[in-house]
């Protein structure tokens, strides 16, 4: 938590250069296209973590993202996403890896890491119900490796917990 609260800190210093922070809600809109922005700028590799996972546009831009050549992986709630035809299972038909954590009573992540250097996290699920229906936030940090860093190493420690979805193809 003190090396957050650091580089928290080292965000809103006159002396980072280069870091941006933008932030979306729902209703609005702004918050799914926050996301789907992220998703679209990934260049290398997405590292997704998910709680609810029903949204059409969310999956079929990280599906775009693999058929460009990000190497993109998700790790979702297992309990939350347990249905045999879910996004997440339309994730890994369309060879994008995934893995269900069930160790948790609820794995509440909302997070990606785009090219170990961007951050997106906040409240938003990747549901319809999270863009239309609910008052949620995303909170994208640009540019900040070492932020990025602490995120990735709890992502590591999920994936790792996780089982692997196999595609039903």
């Amino acid at each position: 938590m003190r090396h957050l609260v650091l580089y928290l800190a080292l965000v809103f210093s006159p002396f980072v250069t280069g870091t941006s922070i933008e932030v979306g809600f729902s209703p609005s809109g702004t918050a799914l296209a926050l996301v789907l922005r992220v998703i679209d700028d990934a260049q290398e590799t997405l590292d997704v973590e998910a709680y609810s996972f029903t949204s059409k546009e969310v999956a079929t831009a990280l599906t775009r993202a693999t058929a460009r050549g990000v190497k993109v992986r998700v790790v979702a709630d297992a309990k939350s996403n347990s249905s045999k035809y879910s996004a997440l299972t339309f994730l890994a038909n369309h060879k994008v890896v995934v893995r269900l954590n069930g160790r948790y009573a609820i794995m509440h992540n909302k997070v990606m890491i785009a090219d170990n250097r961007h951050v997106k996290t906040g409240s938003f699920n990747y549901s319809a119900a999270a863009n239309k229906s609910n008052a949620e936030n995303v909170l994208v940090i640009r540019d900040l490796p070492e932020l990025a860093r602490a995120y990735k190493k709890e992502f590591e420690r999920l994936w790792t917990e996780g089982t692997p979805l196999i595609p039903s193809l």
